[in-house]
């Protein structure tokens, strides 16, 4: 599966032309690191251990389901500078949980659903049967939450500081097809620790001619 470790220069374009990201579908996502940066912990006997910033982009990750209630997350894993995980979106006319009446939602997340009501009121949103964000508006609204803590703790000194962003501006994905991808994808993301010496997001591989 090629696109599993190729470089960002050689991925094909991460967008399928026509596709309705806001259709049920099972999809394979890869979310790097602005510049390749290891902000999230590092590879240690082949497992990954997660810094203070890891457990932070760990715990947004696992928010998504409670945020869009018609997303199940499977299979993920979190690099020294990437996500991989498997995002499944479900269910007929599917909405975005109202967190302004959670009290236990953050104030970046009512802010941020309050922006994304007026996207909507503005005709942002894609028309159709489902009526759930697409693909892309859930990846950025986990992007959203982790660039905001990240920020507030690198403020306070618990965190690096970083440059221009956290994330690449856009990412990655692959719609699985049926259960074989599904099984390989799987297997692939549970290895993928065991991998990250010849993995070529990981800024110390070097390809030798």
């Amino acid at each position: 599966m090629r696109y599993m470790n190729a470089s960002p220069k050689s991925r094909k374009p991460n967008r399928l032309k026509g596709y309705d990201y806001t259709q049920a579908g099972c999809y394979f996502v890869t979310v790097c690191a602005q510049d390749r940066r290891c902000l999230f912990g590092d590879i240690i006997e082949d497992q990954m251990v997660l810094n203070e910033a890891g457990m932070m982009v760990a715990h947004w990750w696992s928010k998504t389901e409670s945020k869009f209630p018609h997303v199940d997350l499977g299979e993920y894993v979190l690099m020294p500078n990437h996500i991989h995980g498997i995002v499944v979106i479900v269910g007929a006319d599917p909405r975005v949980r109202p967190h302004d009446k959670d009290p236990e939602s953050s104030k970046d997340e009512r802010i941020e659903q309050r922006q994304q009501e007026e996207h909507q009121q503005d005709g942002f949103q894609n028309q159709g049967g489902h009526m759930g964000p697409p693909l892309q508006e859930i990846i950025q609204w986990f992007k959203t939450m982790t660039t905001n803590e990240y920020i507030k703790e690198v403020k306070t000194g618990r965190f690096p500081p970083f440059e221009k962003r956290i994330w690449q501006r856009s990412f990655y994905d692959h719609v699985i097809r049926d259960d074989d991808d599904l099984g390989r994808i799987r297997e692939y993301i549970q290895n993928n620790p065991l991998q990250w010496a010849i993995d070529e997001e990981n800024p110390a591989y070097r390809v030798v001619p």
